[in-house]
């Protein structure tokens, strides 16, 4: 069947022969490419052995330990390189069992180093992704909410659409998210004793601003503000014990968000560098660093309800807003909705192969 529908799409080159990659003994994995300012997404829209699992009924926190435990190659032959590379971000769409409570799709998050639980540029992509893929039976205009299951929670994506296709910009209310710490003494190697703020948007973040590290959020090498940012989050995950109200699984510190210091409102964008996991960097204003960072300025009482800031990335000058919509608890915590938004565009589409006798099959990390 491989080689009649190549042969089917004109691909014999006139030889009467199909082109390789010839129908493959090997896995076929179909995706689809987007970015979200800057921030790539390669979307896996279904996993027969993530949908099965699902099907027995796990929760999504379960088949993401599922897996990572059973089928963490197809992560790492996507994300890593050749066929990725060391920034590269993605979203293992789960129909079926996990879609539970009345979400449209369950989303498990792909990176370089493994699983997030929470991912804000990917979420507005995903938006755009299910109303075109038609994962929403009946959307509506101008706009339609689509709703996930992210590891962290319930997500809500609302979608411009007009009726054909999805459109920008694309906002998101996430979790509710809250200042877990403020104003802690770190000692960080290299770098002495600096004041972090940890806050939760879908994900624990360490903030700071970039000055603290003798550094420019904007001017200074990106090899640097990587550095530094690592040398953070490694020193404030053997300092600091978070916690989460509703499950241990998710009290990780994924990265650090180093900032320009602009906290106070203002009309003027505020610029940030998020690196996570393993010395990733966000090419995005990272959408769940924008929640986590909004909560905060709203905990010290920086911004009110509604005031919408706005975000850029260092790296790329792509930009987000975000905006506290309502306050609310979650757990002992007190906490806020946030919405976030931005734009996400389609990059293409893409066929991977993986040959049995090839090496590298399922990829490898070049830092």
């Amino acid at each position: 069947a491989g080689a009649m529908a190549t042969e089917g799409r004109g691909d014999s080159g006139g030889t009467g022969r199909s082109l390789p990659p010839h129908s493959p003994s090997g896995a076929v994995l179909h995706t689809v490419e987007m970015h979200t300012g800057g921030e790539p997404l390669r979307i896996i829209p279904r996993l027969e052995a993530a949908e099965r699992a699902a099907a027995a009924g796990l929760s999504l926190l379960s088949l993401r330990r599922e897996v990572a435990a059973a089928q963490d190659h197809v992560r790492r032959a996507l994300m890593h390189e050749p066929r990725g590379h060391a920034g590269m971000y993605g979203a293992l769409v789960v129909r079926g069992g996990t879609a539970k409570e009345g979400a449209h799709l369950a989303v498990l998050f792909l990176h370089c180093a493994g699983y997030s639980a929470m991912c804000g540029h990917a979420v507005i992509a995903l938006g755009r992704f299910a109303l075109d893929y038609g994962l929403v039976p009946a959307p509506t205009r101008p706009e339609t909410a689509v709703r996930l299951q992210c590891p962290c929670g319930p997500v809500t994506a609302f979608v411009p659409w007009d009726g054909h296709r999805s459109g920008n910009p694309v906002r998101f209310h996430s979790v509710p998210a809250f200042a877990a710490a403020t104003d802690l003494a770190i000692d960080v190697p290299g770098h002495g004793k600096v004041v972090v703020d940890i806050s939760y948007g879908g994900t624990f973040y360490a903030f700071l601003s970039a000055e603290q590290l003798g550094l420019d959020v904007c001017s200074s090498k990106t090899r640097d503000l990587v550095s530094a940012a690592s040398a953070v989050t490694e020193a404030v995950k053997k300092q600091v014990k978070l916690h989460h109200p509703e499950s241990e699984d998710l009290a990780f510190l994924y990265g650090t968000i180093l900032t320009d210091g602009k906290d106070a409102f203002s009309e003027e964008p505020t610029a940030n560098i998020c690196v996570f996991a393993d010395e990733q960097v966000d090419r995005s204003p990272t959408g769940s660093g924008v929640t986590a960072r909004i909560a905060l300025q709203y905990h010290k009482g920086l911004i009110q309800l509604d005031q919408t800031r706005t975000f850029r990335s260092s790296t790329t000058g792509s930009l987000f807003t975000g905006k506290a919509v309502k306050a609310t608890k979650f757990g002992n915590y007190n906490a806020v909705i946030v919405e976030v938004s931005g734009e996400a565009f389609y990059t293409g589409t893409a066929t991977f192969t993986v040959e049995e006798e090839d090496p590298l099959k399922h990829g490898f990390l070049f830092k």
